[in-house]
């Protein structure tokens, strides 16, 4: 069975100084950089994954999804817009080991990467049932929200499943607590504790 790990949305606008900053956020993204160093320098056959990809968040148009004046639950300020430097990713993260990127929410909110598309138009669910991805580790931002959908989402399409929590930034402690029991109940494997800073 072939592994992949899943880095979601670690893009400017969701780390300090970006429009829907998450505390903690630059710190997530070293810290997911270090990881796949460490992972990727040695011998290949001793590598952790197979395959290493990202999603991102690429809004053109998401409708209700933006708002001026945002209730945090389903609208949100305006982020992630496609051709701004909001949606590259942030600098802490070398995006150089992905072997693909998913860019979702043009015109939706697509909160899971699930909802994403590979430059070549393939979702990733196709993406990874392809490359014969059987087991999956999620890292990212946020984790009661895009982490969140995008575990669970994994897990319902029948792949092993586990979110690495230091490696996740949360917007709230009651949010993310919340989060943690969803994807639980999901069959999703948690290790680790997420940063929340809030």
């Amino acid at each position: 069975m072939k592994r992949a790990l899943i880095v979601v949305d670690v893009q400017n606008d969701f780390c300090e100084g970006g429009s829907l900053a998450v505390a903690g956020g630059a710190d997530v993204a070293y810290a997911i950089s270090e990881v796949l160093k460490t992972w990727t320098d040695g011998d290949p056959w001793e590598r952790r994954y197979d395959y290493v990809v990202a999603t991102r968040d690429h809004h053109i148009d998401p409708g209700d999804h933006f708002s001026e004046s945002p209730d945090y639950v389903t609208s949100w300020p305006r982020h992630c817009v496609a051709g701004t430097d909001g949606v590259a990713f942030h600098p802490n993260l070398d995006p150089q080991p992905f072997d693909a990127v998913f860019d979702k929410g043009e015109y939706t909110a697509a909160y899971s990467g699930f909802e994403g598309r590979s430059h070549d138009d393939v979702p990733l669910a196709d993406w990874l049932r392809d490359h014969e991805v059987g087991a999956v580790e999620v890292v990212g931002i946020a984790t009661d929200h895009c982490v969140r959908a995008t575990a669970v989402d994994a897990a319902r399409a029948g792949l092993e499943t586990t979110v690495l929590l230091d490696m996740t930034a949360g917007v709230s402690a009651s949010s993310t607590a919340r989060a943690l029991e969803e994807m639980q109940a999901a069959g999703v494997r948690l290790a680790g504790t997420p940063v929340v800073r809030a």
